[in-house]
């Protein structure tokens, strides 16, 4: 199945949800296209969340990424990112564990390449 047609509409309009499968409180999302694990969303990590649990992630497919609010340390680089930083992720890429002490909020595309397939 391909992501849904839709044109201009409020984002308010998708309601938050907790991430499946994760193991940290506070870490929800607002998905405004999906198929599968291919989607565009709006993350949001509440004050004080620590993906730890989670561990590094790798994934099959492409992540783009961007903060719109706040900021965001990658634990095992030791980095801190904040709002306008972008990234893109190729498949197989790790990342994370993250920890959010104010808050963060970002804009993700994920996507798979037909050329890789």
């Amino acid at each position: 199945m391909a992501k849904s047609e839709r044109e201009f509409s409020s984002v308010t309009a998708v309601g938050w949800t907790s991430v499946p499968g994760s193991a940290c409180p506070g870490l929800d999302e607002r998905v405004l296209a999906s198929d599968g694990p291919i989607a565009t969303r709006i993350l949001r990590f509440a004050a004080g969340t620590d993906t730890s649990p989670n561990g590094v992630q790798v994934h099959d497919f492409w992540e783009e990424v961007y903060i719109l609010t706040g900021s965001i340390t990658d634990l095992r680089l030791e980095q801190t990112f904040t709002e306008g930083d972008y990234a893109c992720r190729p498949p197989g890429m790790p990342h994370g564990p993250w920890r959010s002490p104010d808050g963060c909020t970002t804009f993700e595309v994920r996507y798979r390449d037909s050329r890789s397939r």
